[in-house]
């Protein structure tokens, strides 16, 4: 997942998003545990969290490092190192007054400097001159930066970010962007001084060493092994402090091929919170001992499913023996029928099932790569809107359910229609059936290989062995990387399906998911399509462009959120009818959980990189394992409190319009 902000553990995301755990009565201060430990799944290539977009970074950054704002545990923008902020009565310069006395430490605690407009101004300079993965989130909103980007202009200076002076951080945007400060609280526009990076030169940011960054956050980061453990310590000059509660974190590594041992960890107090697996060889005696204890999370706004490669070049980890079998695939993933005969016979509550169990399985289903609650227009979700749109695509998308926590899509009849249209019109090319679909899948995950196999059985039988053979390559965790998550480039994209992919939204809007996938942006388009040039042939073939004018059509409503929010529907609807991405789980939460984590102290959000899957501010640990009752009970107080909490704070947005 080229990236993706989801922590996967072999396509399994272990973090519950926001509200981790409760219980109404946590331990005292004197006694709540002060060490939080969990588990992370891969290492970082990079501690430059202003050019990766990884979500192997943000683990070992996000928690050393504050911008302008952070989320309060209702998963309100708040002040972080911005004390106030103003917007212009024409929604393109926003103003933010940096707050006085923020340090910047070393690793070992010292400090170095006062944290300045300056470092924002720089930190953008150099995700731009590095030509960050994240770039994409400013470069077509700040002005002038898509000019510095191309080399039209050469002076940074005269792009929109400007430091007026230590307490004062300018921006200047080429059109109006409502949602402009959740971006924020993204890596990208986060600070960085220039005195020390130029001291550290190439070792600034090495991915190894904690001592090539400088911390303003709640923790600073203290070690860092490869495949074994990152740990953190309370940031004692931290300016607010008062609101770090733990002292100590350890995360350890995992590889998914002990599923059990998450659980033992947890019991044996080296983990605050276990991911349960339903369906491990044990799950039955944690049953019993936790009869009492676990609970379901909500399901997350991030997203797990499977890619299609419309034009795969390599061939190493194949079970095609001929070149009639590659090219017979090749034309099968770019007819769209096809496609969508595969969309239809994915029974994706088995899928869930081989993580979730047979109780959980339908909870953590989606049938949408927006959530479908992500955003609402009056009365109507987000997902309301797209049905609305997707009857204009054909009978076969009449009555889909695409709400979260039920599986809409799998319909035999509806796979096989699809599928006999499709043998039709490639027969006629000189196809040869079956058509064989590589999925590379990590050899040591065993739910990520069940899945697969899922997969695998869902789509043999409802489209038959004779006409669609799925191959799984069981290949080491780095092999998979190679040509996933890390792949150099669209050639080095090894597969023709792959459940490697998955998003988790950056800022508070739909195009936040939605133009990820445009042509323009290479760097995804790889990770989910398998090809890295605008001018891909395949990418023309299948309609990308029509994509591309939808999402762009969308950006340029900016006054009316209703319409915009209408639009951008239209865009989801093109991308579900086209089947080029296979949406199957949420990802993270809708999972089962065990817990020491006190009641929904966690930060929350749906976007950026402030959110409990990375950050640990705000969160509170107890002796007592959570029990479900009181995790329910909380949740549904805390459900009340952010509905008032967001109501109040959407009133005193217009208290910065200046």
């Amino acid at each position: 997942m080229k990236k993706s902000r989801v922590l996967v553990v072999a396509g399994v995301a272990l973090l519950a998003t926001g509200v981790l755990a409760a219980c109404s009565s946590k331990s005292s201060d004197s006694t709540a545990p002060k060490n939080y430990g969990y588990v992370y799944s891969a290492d970082p290539e990079t501690l430059d969290y202003l050019i990766s977009g990884k979500q192997s970074t943000k683990i070992a950054t996000s928690n050393g490092i504050d911008g302008l704002f952070t989320n309060d545990k209702y998963g309100n923008l708040v002040p972080a190192v911005a004390e106030d902020w103003s917007v212009s009565k024409d929604g393109l310069t926003y103003t933010y007054k940096i707050r006085k006395g923020v340090k910047w430490m070393t690793s070992d605690g010292e400090e170095y400097a006062e944290v300045t407009a300056k470092d924002f101004v720089n930190g953008l300079k150099h995700a731009a001159d590095k030509k960050s993965e994240a770039l994409y989130l400013a470069e077509d909103s700040v002005k002038g930066l898509a000019d510095y980007k191309a080399g039209n202009n050469k002076d940074f200076s005269s792009v929109g970010v400007k430091a007026v002076d230590d307490y004062t951080l300018e921006y200047t945007l080429n059109q109006p962007e409502p949602y402009w400060n959740s971006k924020m609280a993204y890596s990208i526009f986060w600070p960085l001084n220039e005195d020390f990076e130029k001291s550290k030169g190439a070792d600034f940011a090495k991915a190894t060493d904690p001592t090539s960054l400088l911390y303003n956050g709640p923790f600073l980061l203290k070690g860092l092994t490869a495949k074994s453990s990152i740990e953190f310590a309370k940031n004692e000059n931290y300016w607010d402090k008062d609101n770090v509660h733990i002292d100590k974190v350890t995360l350890a590594f995992y590889d998914g091929s002990d599923q059990e041992s998450i659980e033992r960890n947890f019991t044996s107090g080296a983990y605050s919170y276990a991911r349960l697996f339903p369906t491990s060889s044990n799950y039955s005696k944690v049953e019993e001992t936790y009869k009492e204890n676990i609970f379901y999370t909500p399901s997350g706004p991030g997203v797990f499913g499977l890619g299609v490669n419309i034009d795969r070049q390599s061939y190493k980890y194949t079970s095609k023996t001929t070149d009639e079998e590659k090219s017979s695939t090749k034309k099968a993933l770019l007819n769209k029928d096809f496609r969508q005969a595969l969309n239809f016979a994915f029974d994706r509550t088995s899928y869930s099932a081989q993580v979730n169990g047979k109780e959980g399985a339908p909870l953590a289903v989606r049938n949408l790569f927006v959530k479908p609650d992500f955003v609402s227009a009056g009365e109507k979700t987000f997902g309301d809107l797209v049905t609305d749109k997707m009857a204009a695509y054909g009978d076969e998308w009449k009555n889909v359910n695409f709400a979260d926590g039920q599986d809409g899509l799998f319909n035999a009849d509806k796979a096989k229609a699809e599928f006999a249209k499709a043998k039709t019109a490639l027969e006629a090319e000189g196809v040869k059936f079956p058509i064989h679909l590589d999925i590379p899948v990590d050899q040591t995950a065993k739910n990520y290989i069940a899945r697969i196999q899922s997969f695998k059985q869902s789509v043999e039988t409802v489209l038959g062995e004779g006409n669609v053979v799925i191959d799984i390559q069981q290949i080491s965790k780095d092999e998979l990387n190679n040509i996933t998550y890390y792949a150099a480039n669209a050639a080095a994209e090894d597969w023709d399906l792959s459940g490697a992919v998955g998003w988790n939204p950056d800022y508070e809007d739909p195009s936040t998911y939605l133009d990820i996938l445009k042509t323009t942006n290479s760097e995804q388009t790889k990770t989910y399509m398998g090809y890295d040039d605008p001018a891909n042939a395949a990418a023309a073939q299948v309609g990308l462009k029509e994509y591309d004018k939808l999402v762009d059509e969308a950006a340029k409503e900016t006054n009316d959120l209703n319409v915009r929010y209408e639009k951008y529907a239209a865009a989801q609807a093109w991308l579900t009818d086209s089947s080029l991405f296979l949406p199957a789980m949420s990802g993270s939460g809708a999972a089962p959980f065990i817990s020491r984590v006190v009641p929904f102290t966690a930060s929350y959000s749906q976007s950026g990189d402030k959110g409990s899957d990375v950050y640990f501010k705000y969160i509170q640990l107890q002796d007592k394992v959570v029990t479900k009752a009181d995790y329910e009970q909380a949740r549904e107080k805390w459900l009340k409190e952010k509905k008032e909490s967001n109501e109040k704070v959407q009133k005193e947005l217009t208290n910065h319009v200046k």
